[in-house]
């Protein structure tokens, strides 16, 4: 080994050694693993290019165009194999291109660089302006903001939190952007979604992530902060990706020509940017029935893992609700994908393979758009000329409103086909614009379209369906029900009953209109006339089966009850679901257990409410064991212990001394003797009051249940889908009747309502064509409208509700309630009213701080089915505070009217929906 030691020697060896190495290692890459590289070449010289399926559209049922869709161009971004250095370059140069031509840029980074160039995370702002827009303070949690919406809407105590949301969604289409099941802010969530991304920790100020994130993106340190924002833009476009990171980021849409023809130019340069050709959803009839079609949204980010999972990309609109959601399915498309061949510069060499884009079926809607027009235009008009005591005009004849209602700016009107329950036309006011969401909604516009005043339920709300998710007392419009009932149960149509006024129970008096106004009364009616004129008293006679005048039974062959007139109200399909594909509420009819849990609710809520007034300190600051008293006495309802009992048993919890009187006779007298049936809820279930609560669309199918012959229908948008013809209709369900002669009896009655000697509608229908079958109906809404801020009011108004008090100590006093008791007072709404109430002493009372509120005005209601004889349209029209009953009648005679003369028009006509594209 001794020539090892000559320095050539070793050169030479080192030399042989290390040509060994490259041999061996040559033979690995193309012997040994030949294949898989020549795999991993080729993967890197495709690229994909993704083309987006348009949506299907949707069309009314003779094929005119509801929701179509409009040429676009988007400009995708895609990273592929590029270095960070490159990604950036491309980035920052799209975006100043973007922005210097005025295009709308797809910003979702959530880290937002001010003028002064401090940064904040948009997620706060959006937080605390939605707590303002709810009339809350900026520094409430989620919670004491769920606790704030509970209360307002007089959701039981007693519902867990899951419970509650269900309730404040499907009831009152409520949706906080609160997650119960940690009791965080949705935007809360999104943050710790984002900042998870990245691996970077929640507590990170907005300007310690973006540093976090320059480093992340290697973004040049030579750069502006406001030139790395706009790298970061693009950047978490392609991060939201995820696991599918092979889809290009969509990163601004509908561009300019200009934008396109530059990026033509300099496809060299921009090897990671295309230009696609997609569609975009159009509504060509703006908000013309825009609460049936619903609107288009992106996807969130606690929905992105399902979606995902179907195979949609991140930057995908999806349907958010009405049937845009109902048939996301179906309407939704199947993108097509190019695998292209590209040399080092990213310029395109030759197409290897491509799936073309599928366009969505096409669905066929139940709705007639002229009729749908008519509806709207007619329940616009009526809304208006009610406001100011102002003229509806018709071809019909002008009908002159003699009362202004000031806050009648809500309603719905649904028409449906009697024989097979398709909806023909469904109008809530006020509208909006689905195009607004057509490819992503502004802030601006999003909260143009929120409640004026959340405190209010009635208060007008765009997005809401009024039609399918508000359930009222429905009036008289009920009085069909009881009338089911009780010629079921052998009541002779033509027996005269004397109106007697008014019946008394207890301390109460159920009077017939007539009796309300003037003392008087209808005299001798039989059913057809008791419908016409709308005899509060006949109806009482008639579900209790008792001649209230006389004294006596009116021996029916069958006991009448609340339990059979509710059975009946179900026969109809009151209280249950219509079987209509959007979004509806249900409540169900009344029941004594349904009062029984009200009562609970209310009796809970005002001891809650009146904590510190009726509880001593000590009870009052331990919330768990507050919460234990007040269950305590609230269980007491069913019972219904003698009043010493009840007093006796208050001196052993919570209650201070000197308010246990005051708190027996309270649940003595005002919850626990009401709790039970009575005779007075027979009566108020019996005329379309009490507890009952129904949609327009649930009334409008249960007069087409009449006007078919007592067959219920389910109800349906849907008239077709392409390719799969007309949808097969369901058998409707029969309802429990003896004799079709009973549905007779009815609309014979209710034809009196429009054209009879002393119909309330007789003038409103005294020169229509056809004769009509209708009846109006009046129900009551009990309380005070709530301003949008309960502490600006009573600082307003403090003078006057209790002069002796000042406004520093009323503030004083709502700052010790709010510090000492933040789990009873959820606002300062709330602590400002019983900082009054507490500081008087007992002088001053809630019903005397609200008398400075206005009232709420009744709903009005107006159903009808025409022609008469052989009924094929039945309408309800719902006004909120629109007076009286017959104030609606006007809007039902419209689309009646023009139903009519559409019917003629289409009469032969035959929809195709076998057509393919």
């Amino acid at each position: 080994m001794r020539w090892i030691k000559f320095r050539y020697n070793q050169i030479l060896l080192f030399t042989l050694v290390l040509m060994a190495i490259l041999f061996v290692r040559l033979f690995g890459l193309t012997v040994v693993e030949g294949s898989e590289w020549a795999e991993e070449a080729q993967s890197i010289s495709i690229k994909r290019v993704y083309s987006s399926a348009p949506r299907g559209e949707i069309l009314d049922r003779y094929g005119r165009l509801l929701a179509g869709n409009r040429p676009s161009f988007t400009v995708i971004f895609s990273e592929g194999n590029l270095k960070d250095e490159e990604i950036n370059r491309q980035a920052l140069e799209l975006m100043n291109l973007l922005e210097q031509n005025g295009d709308s840029i797809n910003d979702n980074l959530p880290i937002i660089l001010n003028p002064d160039g401090t940064f904040y995370y948009t997620y706060q702002k959006v937080i605390e302006e939605w707590l303002e827009s709810q009339a809350m303070p900026a520094n409430y949690t989620a919670e004491q903001a769920f606790n704030e919406i509970r209360q307002r809407n007089g959701i039981d105590e007693g519902l867990d939190k899951y419970e509650a949301q269900k309730q404040l969604q499907n009831v009152y289409s409520i949706y906080p952007p609160i997650s119960v099941v940690n009791m965080k802010y949705l935007q809360d969530l999104e943050k710790e979604g984002f900042l998870g991304r990245y691996y970077l920790d929640y507590d990170l100020t907005a300007e310690e992530a973006f540093k976090a994130l320059r480093e992340h993106f290697k973004i040049d340190p030579a750069l502006s902060d406001r030139d790395a924002r706009k790298i970061m833009v693009v950047r978490n476009e392609l991060a939201v990706q995820g696991y599918m990171s092979y889809i290009p980021a969509t990163i601004a849409s509908d561009v300019c020509s200009e934008t396109i023809i530059t990026l033509e130019e300099r496809g060299s340069e921009f090897s990671a940017v295309d230009v696609i050709a997609e569609s975009v959803r159009y509504y060509p009839n703006g908000t013309t029935a825009s609460h049936i079609l619903g609107y288009l949204g992106k996807i969130s980010e606690s929905e992105k893992e399902s979606y995902l999972e179907k195979g949609y990309s991140a930057s995908d609109m999806v349907g958010k609700d009405g049937v845009e959601k109902a048939f996301e399915e179906v309407l939704r498309g199947i993108d097509g994908v190019k695998h292209v061949e590209v040399n080092v510069l990213g310029d395109p060499v030759r197409t290897i393979s491509e799936t073309k884009p599928k366009k969505g079926k096409t669905i066929y809607l139940t709705l007639d758009l002229e009729l749908q027009k008519t509806a709207e235009a007619a329940l616009e008009q009526a809304l208006e000329k009610i406001r100011t005591a102002g003229t509806f005009e018709s071809i019909y004849g002008n009908y002159k409103y003699g009362r202004a209602y000031k806050n009648a700016n809500v309603g719905a009107v649904v028409a449906i086909e009697v024989e097979t329950g398709d909806v023909l036309a469904m109008a809530s006011y006020p509208a909006f614009d689905p195009n607004l969401f057509a490819t992503g909604i502004s802030k601006e516009d999003w909260y143009s379209l929120q409640s004026e005043n959340p405190r209010d339920p009635l208060a007008p709300l765009p997005l809401f369906n009024v039609a399918t998710r508000t359930a009222v007392q429905p009036g008289s419009t009920f009085k069909m029900v009881t009338a089911t009932a009780a010629l079921e149960s052998g009541l002779d149509p033509k027996r005269k009953l004397r109106d007697g006024g008014a019946v008394r129970s207890g301390n109460r008096t159920y009077g017939c209109i007539l009796w309300n106004m003037y003392g008087g009364n209808h005299g001798y009616l039989d059913l057809y006339e008791a419908i016409e004129v709308s005899c509060n008293y006949y109806f009482f006679d008639i579900a209790t089966g008792r001649d209230f005048y006389r004294g006596t039974s009116l021996g029916l062959k069958e006991r009448m009850d609340i339990e059979k007139i509710t059975h009946y109200a179900e026969q109809y399909g009151l209280g249950l679901p219509t079987g209509i594909e959007i979004t509806e509420t249900v409540v169900p009819v009344p029941s004594e257990e349904r009062k029984m849990s009200a009562m609970k609710n209310y009796l809970r809520n005002v001891l809650i409410g009146r904590a510190e007034m009726y509880f001593d300190k000590e009870t009052v600051e331990d919330k768990e064991l507050l919460m234990e008293q007040i269950n305590t006495i609230v269980s007491w309802t069913e019972e219904n212990p003698s009043r010493n009992t009840i007093l006796e048993r208050l001196k052993k919890l919570g209650v201070r001394e000197d308010m246990v009187e005051t708190v027996g006779d309270l649940c003595k007298f005002s919850y626990f003797n009401q709790a039970a049936w009575t005779l007075g809820d027979e009566l108020n279930i019996s005329i379309g009051q009490g507890e009952n609560a129904y949609t327009p669309l649930q009334i409008a199918n249960y007069v087409a249940t009449i006007g078919n012959g007592g067959t219920r229908n389910k109800v349906s948008l849907l008239r077709g889908i392409e390719g799969e013809g007309l949808v097969e209709k369901e058998p409707g369900t029969p309802i429990g009747i003896s004799d079709k002669e009973i549905l007779k009896h009815i609309t014979e009655g209710m034809r009196r309502v429009a054209h009879g000697g002393r119909g309330s509608a007789r003038g409103v229908f005294a020169n229509f064509p056809v004769s009509v079958a209708a009846k109006t109906g009046t129900a009551e809404r009990a309380g005070k409208i709530n301003p949008v801020n309960e502490v600006e009011y009573i600082k307003t108004h403090l003078n006057k509700i209790n002069p002796a008090l000042t406004w520093e100590q009323v503030e004083t006093e709502m700052a010790r309630l709010l510090r000492e008791y933040p789990d009873v007072y959820a606002s300062d709404n709330a602590a400002a009213r019983q900082a009054v109430l507490n500081l008087s002493r007992g002088k001053v009372t809630t019903a005397s701080i609200d008398r400075f509120k206005d009232d709420y005005d009744n709903f009005s209601w107006f159903v009808a089915m025409a022609p008469a004889e052989e009924p094929k349209i039945a309408v309800a029209v719902l006004l909120f505070q629109g007076g009286s009953g017959l104030y609606a009648a006007p809007v039902a005679r419209e689309v009646i009217g023009k139903y009519l003369e559409l019917d003629k028009m289409y009469e032969n006509y035959i929809l195709d929906t076998d057509v393919t594209y």
